[in-house]
């Protein structure tokens, strides 16, 4: 019984590769140019979000600084 579990793992985990690697050739992959533009939004956009935090902090500081004493 364990013999035939085992097969039948086997094969259902090599079904699953066969089917993982059809997926992956229906993937629209972006072309390099795409990418890049890609990396330079999300750059972009991380640095712009870094300052807004960054502001924000700092006018929390001083708030509370001069709320303190």
């Amino acid at each position: 019984m364990a013999e035939k579990t085992e097969a039948v793992e086997k094969k259902g985990a090599l079904q699953f590769l066969r089917e993982v690697r059809a997926e992956l050739n229906k993937v629209s992959w972006p072309t390099k140019k795409e990418l890049v533009s890609y990396t330079g939004v999300v750059g972009l956009t991380v640095v712009i979000v870094c300052a807004l935090i960054w502001v924000c902090d700092t006018a929390f500081a001083k708030l509370f600084r001069v709320i303190l004493g």
